[in-house]
């Protein structure tokens, strides 16, 4: 069972909004994380980790890969999570730009594998 102020305390930082606004989508890895957000490896990793911890992600490990996806026992809880992926991330400015790249990247055909050597995204303006 998750912990509320733990859910809350995760939810108070801009690039774990961002990655749950993707994982609202689709299960994604870090390396395809790392590039629609264009952050670093250990920036994600950090924040999958306390999203983790705070029990509103999940993973599963698929070949040498984990992919982390919204935990849904977490969600139906706490519903008021599900209101904020839903109705508020996609009137924020940058979850509007990661939700681009991320179509950019769906329409690539790429996976993991073919990010080091793609072209697919430009670097974001900070």
């Amino acid at each position: 069972m998750a912990d509320l102020i733990d859910i809350i305390k995760a939810l108070g930082q801009e690039n774990r909004l961002r990655i749950l606004n993707l994982l609202n989508q689709q299960k994604l890895c870090v390396c395809e994380l790392q590039n629609i957000m264009d952050e670093n490896q250990s920036n994600i990793s950090r924040h999958l980790n306390v999203l983790k911890n705070a029990g509103i992600i999940s993973s599963e490990k698929d070949s040498l890969w984990i992919y982390y996806y919204l935990d849904k026992e977490t969600l139906e809880e706490y519903p008021f999570i599900v209101d904020v992926l839903n109705n508020e991330l996609e009137k924020v400015e940058y979850c509007q730009a990661d939700n681009e790249r991320l179509n950019l990247y769906q329409e690539s055909n790429l996976d993991c594998s073919d990010l080091k050597d793609s072209d697919v995204f430009e670097p974001l303006e900070k």
